[in-house]
């Protein structure tokens, strides 16, 4: 009978891809040569804010629906290339000043209408540092999510909608994080201007445009996808970080490469296929996905699968933050 895990799986092994990096770097050191930036992510940048800005303007004066009809069939691409461009801003692979690289996050951040590339940064380093540390990973879901949507499609579904709200929640969680500080403030000033803009410029509906396309681009959607492609165990148990090979790479900067990304986040998006292919013994091996629609409907619709399909590690200060005895329940329950 098919399973579900009733809480994360724990490990005690130290993060994959900080020993598979020193393994890289000794086995193949002419991979450093792919280390740097790449400026033309700034175009990239342009060009996404433009073409959404244009597509709100053509939108003004229409139904709603035909808003969110667009953001879901076109924006939401869009937007997720700017989260792409949030994170390369965010390791500063765009230019080489810590300013520079924010600004790119923050001018990518602007048609998303929530100003969150600041944010972002902060959590997603910590990420890095700290994978599967339940105390300063906000990628890992909290409890009370994998309790109350279990392994159930309807309740799956519901949770990846609004998965947005769930993520803010999480941030809390994660102490270690200082939550506030200049590049923040500049970057709600800046989205707050944009915003209203936006608003008096082409009104309601082309606002609604932008916002919806952020939404779609992390809710329910194919590229929403990503957020259970890169880390949870859909297709290997002991795998952590699985990554995807799929056409929308060409869309979306090489996101999918996300083993090559976290054993070397130095590399910038467009170096990535190559760092593949000079180190191929690390990396064929691994399992990896080519679809985004397949991974949204495995991940709906499995009932092995739940939110509780993670690897957790460390020591956790609290004990009802400890993970428990890996248990399991009939898919059927």
């Amino acid at each position: 009978m098919a399973t579900a895990p009733l809480n994360y799986t724990p490990t005690a092994e130290p993060i994959t891809h900080h020993v598979r990096a020193r393994q890289i770097l000794k086995s193949h050191p002419e991979v450093k040569r792919l280390m740097g930036r790449n400026a033309m992510t700034a175009v990239i940048t342009a060009a996404c804010v433009a073409a959404q800005v244009l597509v709100a303007w053509l939108l003004r004066g229409q139904a709603w629906y035909w808003s969110v009809l667009a953001a879901y069939a076109f924006g939401a691409f869009v937007c997720h290339t700017l989260f792409v461009i949030i994170h390369e801003a965010t390791h500063n692979l765009v230019f080489k000043g810590q300013w520079a690289n924010a600004s790119v996050g923050i001018a990518a951040n602007l048609p998303m209408v929530i100003p969150s590339a600041m944010s972002f940064r902060k959590f997603h380093l910590k990420h890095h540092s700290a994978l599967g540390h339940f105390e300063h990973d906000a990628d890992l879901p909290d409890h009370y999510e994998a309790e109350l949507i279990r392994h159930y499609a309807l309740g799956k579904m519901v949770w990846l909608f609004f998965f947005p709200v769930f993520q803010l929640v999480r941030t809390f969680r994660c102490k270690s994080v200082v939550p506030f500080d200049k590049y923040i403030a500049v970057n709600w000033l800046a989205q707050l201007a944009f915003n209203v803009a936006i608003w008096l410029w082409l009104g309601p509906v082309g606002f609604l445009y932008l916002f919806a396309s952020f939404w779609f681009s992390v809710s329910l959607h194919p590229v929403g996808a990503r957020w259970i492609q890169e880390h949870y165990l859909v297709l290997n148990e002991e795998q952590e970080t699985t990554s995807y090979y799929g056409r929308l790479n060409g869309v979306h900067l090489n996101i999918g490469y996300h083993n090559e990304h976290h054993d070397l986040p130095g590399v910038p998006w467009n170096k990535l296929p190559e760092l593949r292919k000079l180190a191929p013994e690390y990396y064929d091996t691994l399992e990896h996905h080519t679809s985004y629609t397949k991974v949204l409907l495995r991940f709906l619709f499995d009932q092995e699968i739940s939110l509780y399909s993670r690897l957790v590690r460390g020591d956790f200060s609290k004990k009802k933050d400890r993970p428990r005895p890996v248990e399991t329940v009939a898919a059927g329950e």
